[in-house]
């Protein structure tokens, strides 16, 4: 049976549906360390020129080898990467850790009619969902996968996303944690909720250019409601 979509809600992995636990943040680094003894590589997402993982691997190895990497470099890193990951998941080193009310959240959307539910994260897909599903998260956004896979900002992969949706923008809500969210829900014209528990991270994204933030997932369940005029659709209310 065909999918009828009239609506969509999109979800960035890290902040909104889970917590980025140093553990898994240092399962990225590992393989520079196995494959060419990188170490003290910087975690500041945004000092790399594209904060996406894919492009973060080229730019780590482009400057590391002092030429652009080759696909085949670029994609051992990548499958150390899933390696590692699979492995501290199977062994219990590895935790998710998802954000209070995600799975809440995601079920009262899935269960809505015409509802589309999918993400577009800067991680890799497979690592992203290793993690959400290792959280009990994956299955409800496992319909649109937006990731890094591909390369590019963030708001290159949300455009990639809303082509498999086929849907209008505006019919679209884009929920994000960083100003680089903020900039993909503007330039492809979603509606954008800017979500973080720290009323100092609201601030931020209200800052530069949020109007809707949310600091919980009820709160954030309301804005989607009204932001996408479901309250008069049944079970929406």
């Amino acid at each position: 049976m065909t999918e009828v979509r009239q609506t969509a809600v999109i979800f960035d992995v890290d902040g909104p549906l889970l917590d980025l636990t140093r553990p898994e943040e240092d399962a990225f680094f590992i393989p520079f360390e196995r494959l060419y003894g990188l170490i003290g590589l910087s975690r500041d997402w945004d000092s790399y020129r594209t904060r996406n993982d894919e492009d973060i691997i080229a730019e780590i190895l482009e400057n590391h080898l002092g030429r652009a990497a080759s696909g085949d470099e670029q994609r051992r890193v990548i499958d150390v990467y899933g390696e590692v990951l699979r492995e501290g998941f199977a062994s219990g080193r590895l935790k998710a850790s998802a954000v209070p009310g995600a799975a809440a959240l995601l079920d009262r959307l899935a269960n809505l009619s015409g509802m589309a539910l999918g993400m577009a994260t800067a991680n890799l897909r497979h690592a992203a969902e290793l993690r959400l599903r290792a959280a009990g998260l994956w299955q409800p956004v496992s319909r649109y996968p937006g990731a890094a896979d591909g390369g590019g900002a963030k708001r290159d992969v949300l455009a990639r996303v809303i082509a498999d949706l086929r849907l209008p923008p505006q019919r679209i809500v884009f929920v994000g944690d960083n100003l680089n969210d903020v900039e993909a829900g503007r330039v492809n014209g979603t509606h954008f909720i800017g979500f973080h528990w720290e009323e100092a991270r609201r601030r931020r994204l209200s800052d530069n250019g949020a109007r809707h933030v949310s600091g919980d997932h009820e709160e954030t369940f309301r804005l989607i409601v009204r932001l996408l005029g479901l309250a008069r659709r049944q079970g929406a209310a």
